[in-house]
């Protein structure tokens, strides 16, 4: 019997996934296969605690495939050259996977989509991590979307529930192919395990997420955002249970606009949406930017956010912002530094969201926060961590004198900021 293969990515469960449900919907004999990719995995340290995370869960799902009398086959490799070899090795009649919207991933799907249908395999790709992709959410006019209030607007317009309900994979199951495929430890891959832990999600603060979410002091959030990047948690799943909290609903939508963004707009990765903020001369300071990543620029709030995402891989997303401005504004360091050292450090680095948020900071994305908007560290402290219990919590020594002073006074940096944005616009 031919066999038809799943091939994981960013969707690391097996229920309400789109491509699996339709591959054991339509084929006696499924295999599902993980590819630890050497395109990405070469740019991490071994003990990259995104890679421990993936590793456990996909044990977890070998775990669970076992009990039907299959596995989960994992390889190791570049994706173009694994599925060369399995192609060689045996006779498979399609591959099923679905969606990736970053541009090394359409590459990739590119490239073994071309293998594929040279070898006369069927190649399928679906929809799973948004609800609403590519061209689905456009403007009368046919453009995408650049301005997230009217993007959201038509988003809730076109949303239905009911049609977007999980795909159940019960009485599906038989379907798995038989095999007895060996999981391989950390080392086994050449990884070491990571003793930074992604934390479990947790809906149970859902009814005091618009009063709370900006109170870093209160771990009141949801920890949802690194299962959604690699897709422990179905959006269709998450959706149905919080399609009636407009607040939570509300950072789901932006997900998709920078993810629509990102799709139509690829040149965003490496450059400035709006290309007139080039002009920007950035100061980028090294020794400045070092003392931004240690957390030891003497603003309590900026030191305590990056102290909690060195240590933990989280940062809250009210302090994001704060140390984002502080970067882009008060030091005048490009936000693509800022967006690099995001990426190696949080537990939920997601293109597409990391490059939107960091171009918002910036005053250079779209809809962005108008560059004047210099976010005062200071009253941020006052106003969201009144009584200091989430500054005390990452800074040991903020009342010792060990404790650095300000690297740089707020009203000059502010102004120094206004004007130089404000110059190289005239200029532009």
């Amino acid at each position: 019997m031919d066999t038809a293969y799943f091939w994981f990515r960013r969707d690391l469960r097996l229920d309400d996934n789109t491509a699996l449900f339709h591959a054991l919907d339509e084929n006696e004999s499924v295999q599902c296969l993980f590819i630890f990719d050497h395109n990405i995995l070469d740019e991490l340290p071994k003990d990259d605690p995104r890679v421990t995370f993936i590793h456990s869960e996909l044990e977890k799902m070998h775990i669970e495939l076992q009990k039907h009398g299959s596995s989960l086959r994992i390889e190791m490799g570049k994706p173009v050259d694994i599925w060369k070899k399995l192609i060689d090795e045996e006779s498979i009649s399609s591959i099923h996977t679905n969606k990736d919207y970053e541009p090394y991933a359409r590459k990739r799907d590119g490239e073994v989509r071309d293998l594929a249908e040279n070898n006369s395999i069927t190649f399928k790709r679906y929809k799973d991590q948004v609800i609403f992709e590519e061209n689905d959410v456009l403007k009368a006019d046919g453009d995408p979307y650049v301005v997230y209030t009217p993007f959201k607007n038509t988003w809730r317009d076109q949303f239905v529930a009911n049609e977007h309900k999980p795909h159940s994979i019960d009485g599906l199951t038989d379907h798995f192919a038989t095999s007895e495929h060996t999981f391989p430890s950390l080392e086994d891959l050449g990884m070491e395990k990571s003793s930074i832990e992604v934390k479990p999600f947790t809906l149970e603060h859902l009814d005091e997420y618009d009063e709370m979410r900006d109170l870093p002091a209160q771990d009141k959030t949801s920890y949802l955002s690194p299962h959604l990047r690699f897709g422990t948690i179905g959006i269709r799943s998450l959706v149905q249970k919080v399609k009636d909290n407009e607040t939570f609903s509300n950072e789901l939508i932006w997900r998709e606009f920078f993810m629509q963004i990102l799709y139509h707009f690829p040149k965003v990765v490496n450059n400035n949406f709006r290309s007139k903020y080039d002009a920007v001369p950035w100061r980028n300071n090294e020794d400045e930017f070092e003392k931004w990543c240690k957390g030891e620029t003497g603003y309590p709030m900026v030191d305590a956010g990056m102290r909690q995402l060195n240590e933990t891989g989280y940062m809250h997303n009210r302090v994001r912002m704060v140390v984002a401005s502080f970067l882009t504004k008060h030091l005048l360091i490009d936000w693509q530094w800022g967006e690099a050292y995001f990426a190696k450090k949080l537990l939920d680095y997601d293109l597409s969201a990391n490059n939107g948020n960091w171009q918002w900071a910036a005053g250079t994305g779209c809809d962005a926060s108008p560059y004047f908007r210099v976010f005062n560290p200071t009253s941020q402290l006052e106003k969201f961590d009144k009584k200091g219990e989430y500054v005390r919590t990452w800074i040991k020594d903020l009342d010792e004198l060990t404790y650095p002073k300000p690297m740089v006074e707020h009203k000059m940096a502010r102004e120094r900021a206004i004007s130089t944005y404000k110059e190289a616009l005239a200029d532009s």
